[in-house]
């Protein structure tokens, strides 16, 4: 059985960064001019009134600081509330295929390869821009690589998803080296005007190189000891936005075609799911959670990070122990574990053990247990 390792990873981050006074101002002027505008109803009893968002409140419930976003003016426009993003030709790149490239570029960069040593493309994602043509496909052809290429959705869990199918390709032959790309543009099914979510998501994506160990040449790599997926299905989080929209027009514009959750009850019934999947992940492999040196979790809500952590390691975490980046990224879906893991893998030392986790809608978990070199 081959060997494979983590080679390499790539991080696009946007240009713009939105603070949460910033996006609670435009949320309370929206809120303002709601309630302004309908004031007779609401007095009448027939519409209710709307309730402005703070900082503190974001800070409390999430964790989260700040988030970066491909558009920012459209965000904060009080009468718009969605960002911009300007269609493109068909003979242009497409905006996560452009993404991807940064993104891989320097995750084939710190691998030490070249577009010619791969030979598998996956971008995994929560929202694909497009059906069809694969996106994977069209990044496949803007770097000139060889070899073949598809997309696929697994939620939040798509990165973890994606790495057990690179490797399951590597050791079946089908790939030599495969890149995996989670190209996540969140802020474009957020609903901005909803104050229980309109906080949570950002924007970036994440670039990780698989190959056979063998053949690796990085100066940081890791061993891929394992991987283990679950999925258990739930309508807690859910977004209906589809090509079968156009099909009953009474359902357009409605709030269930952008992101919505019952965020309660995730968190609930998530927190035990992630923790004991991890733990019987590390039974399996024979590796204690006192062997454990970082656990590079989905970043989704800070509560729920800590609350996993401790279950697993069966105390409070310290802050190196599972970092956190979703304070200044917010939740990127399936790029936050990647961010994590790119951002806080190059201090550990030869033989340390860590935990790659997603989980998300589906619901659905994917746990890497990896080996630094």
């Amino acid at each position: 059985m081959k060997q494979v390792v983590i080679s390499g990873t790539g991080l696009y981050t946007p240009s713009h960064s939105i603070s949460n006074d910033e996006l609670v101002a435009a949320f309370n002027a929206y809120v303002d001019d709601f309630n302004e505008t309908n004031k007779a109803a609401i007095e009448a009893g027939s519409v209710q009134a709307l309730a402005q968002s703070s900082s503190a409140f974001i800070e409390k419930a999430s964790g989260i600081k700040s988030r970066f976003v491909i558009d920012k003016a459209g965000i904060l426009d009080p009468k718009r509330m969605t960002p911009y993003i300007a269609e493109r030709s068909n003979d242009e790149h497409s905006i996560q295929c452009e993404m991807s490239i940064v993104a891989a570029k320097q995750a084939l960069q710190q691998a030490g390869k070249t577009v010619d040593d791969v030979d598998m493309v996956i971008v995994a994602c929560s929202n694909l821009q497009r059906a069809y043509p694969a996106v994977a496909v069209e990044v496949q052809t803007a770097l000139g690589i060889q070899g073949f290429a598809y997309d696929m959705n697994v939620a939040c869990s798509s990165a973890t998803f994606g790495i057990q199918s690179g490797v399951n390709a590597i050791q079946a032959g089908s790939a030599r080296c495969v890149l995996m790309l989670n190209p996540e543009i969140c802020s474009s099914h957020l609903n901005f005007r909803d104050r229980d979510s309109h906080f949570i998501f950002g924007d970036a994506c994440t670039a990780v190189i698989l190959e056979d160990s063998e053949q690796a040449v990085s100066s940081v790599q890791y061993n891929i000891l394992g991987t283990k997926l679950q999925t258990v299905f739930s309508n807690n989080i859910r977004n209906n936005a589809g090509f079968l929209n156009r099909c009953d027009e009474s359902g357009l514009g409605k709030p269930d075609k952008l992101f919505i959750q019952n965020g309660r009850k995730v968190f609930k019934e998530v927190c035990p799911m992630v923790a004991t999947q991890i733990s019987e992940h590390l039974e399996e492999l024979s590796v204690s959670s006192d062997q454990l040196s970082r656990m590079w979790l989905h970043q989704a809500n800070l509560s729920m990070n800590q609350l996993i952590s401790k279950r697993v390691l069966g105390r409070t975490a310290e802050t190196h122990e599972a970092p956190v980046i979703l304070d200044s990224y917010a939740n990127t879906s399936s790029a936050g574990s990647i961010i994590a893991y790119h951002l806080h893998k190059e201090d550990l030392n030869s033989g340390d053990y860590g935990v790659i986790c997603s989980f998300g809608a589906g619901y659905s978990i994917g746990s890497v247990i990896v080996q630094k070199c």
